[in-house]
């Protein structure tokens, strides 16, 4: 529910109590893969430097062979869907019981879940069934948890309040649009989520921009394609910032120049499921949130090329078409809700979307160009910015076009 619950329109409602929220049945689960760096980050923490842990030669002359994680590593994890999804913010963990069925690799990707198995009115605790398992799904871990649900009486932010709040989740945020979209943002007093897919460094050198700008930031990941990951993000950003005001969809894929007869339907489908999957992902998610709040702002980018065409991007112009449409018949659905959707239109932009380009095509696209030069990242960002604002509060369904003059009506 993404804690829609907070927004009601009694001044002094407060939140239904999370303890009678709670149902036995209730599951959740998380998914991690232990990397080298997990355990040394372990070792440097615990200093617990047991040789069958870290050394291969010493792991190869043992009945194990191989190095093998700790095994309170991957129980940490349980401490992680305690206090972020059964029952979250509250939980306070007292009593484990854990058992080690098999040991776990670096490169392992366990999955960790939990279920709600009794509830205890009179402690306000719960007590879940733990279960881990590893990517060929064997049981690597199982056991018990208790957990008491502290309580806090929270009032709930009134719709006004909500409204105040500036937070924009940026997709994409570590592409060339999507990091100038990070920083124009900042600037204009949005705190900013910013989406990464597999570059957490870059994701953690634009948080540190942002903040120094003087406004808040986090970094979340996934896979947009995934749904199950991006109700986890929406959820970690609803519990760190309350409030998702703007959504600026930024996200991209590879663009190779193919030919229609070497076109394969996986290159189309790659596109479509980076522009609709990813966006319908998305929309499902945030939406719901949206229409609570009853305000939103929704931005996604299409391309000058469904106006213009360009040779062998039929699937990139095909992706990019649906999403026109998508884009526009959502617009007016939820325009009644207060949520304003619209598409920004680049024209060439000087990204590493383009980056096999030839120069000389590039040259020629500038020279043509009423302006004489090509789109930059912070042309796209400022429009981003306008109409993440007030400013465009009238403006739904609409495409703005970035282009330097090269595509006009």
């Amino acid at each position: 529910m993404y804690l829609q619950e907070k927004f009601k329109t009694c001044k002094n409602e407060y939140k239904m109590n999370k303890f009678d929220s709670i149902q036995i049945g209730d599951k959740a689960e998380i998914t991690h893969k232990i990397t080298a760096a997990d355990v040394a980050k372990f070792v440097e923490l615990t200093g617990d430097d047991n040789k069958l842990h870290i050394d291969e030669v010493y792991a190869s002359k043992t009945s194990f062979k191989k190095p093998v994680v700790h095994g309170m590593l991957g129980a940490s994890f349980i401490s992680t869907i305690i206090g972020t999804k059964i029952p979250g913010d509250g939980a306070l963990w007292y009593a484990q019981s854990i058992e080690f069925l098999l040991p776990v690799r670096v490169g392992d990707v366990i999955t960790v879940k939990a279920e709600v198995i009794k509830k205890v009115d009179r402690t306000n605790s719960i007590e879940l069934s733990i279960e881990i398992i590893n990517q060929h799904h064997q049981k690597v871990t199982t056991g018990y948890s208790k957990v008491k649900v502290v309580e806090m009486a929270e009032p709930v932010y009134e719709i006004e309040e909500a409204l105040k709040r500036k937070i924009a989740l940026i997709i994409g945020g570590t592409g060339g649009i999507g990091r100038a979209a990070c920083l124009q943002l900042a600037k204009e007093g949005f705190d900013i989520a910013i989406h990464y897919h597999s570059n957490k460094r870059l994701a953690e050198e634009i948080k540190n921009e942002v903040i120094d700008i003087g406004v808040k930031a986090m970094i979340v990941s996934s896979d947009i394609t995934n749904s199950s990951e991006v109700n986890d993000m929406i959820n970690q950003i609803i519990r760190n910032f309350d409030s998702i005001t703007v959504v600026a969809n930024c996200s991209t894929v590879s663009l190779p120049n193919i030919k229609f007869n070497d076109l394969e339907w996986k290159n189309v489908q790659d596109q479509i499921d980076i522009n609709i999957k990813g966006a319908f992902n998305i929309m499902k998610c945030v939406v719901p949130f949206m229409e609570k709040a009853k305000y939103g702002k929704i931005i996604n980018i299409t391309t000058q090329a469904i106006e213009k065409p360009n040779s062998d991007w039929l699937h990139y112009i095909t992706a990019k078409s649906a999403l026109h449409g998508f884009t526009k018949a959502l617009a007016f659905e939820l325009a009644p809700k207060g949520i304003r959707m619209n598409l920004i239109s680049p024209g060439m932009t000087d990204t590493e979307l383009i980056s096999n380009i030839p120069e000389k095509v590039k040259l020629v696209t500038a020279a043509q160009t009423p302006l004489r030069r090509i789109a930059n990242p912070v042309d796209i960002a400022n429009a981003i910015a306008f109409l993440a604002s007030d400013r465009s509060d009238f403006i739904t369904g609409e495409t703005i076009r970035i282009n330097g003059g090269q595509y006009m009506l």
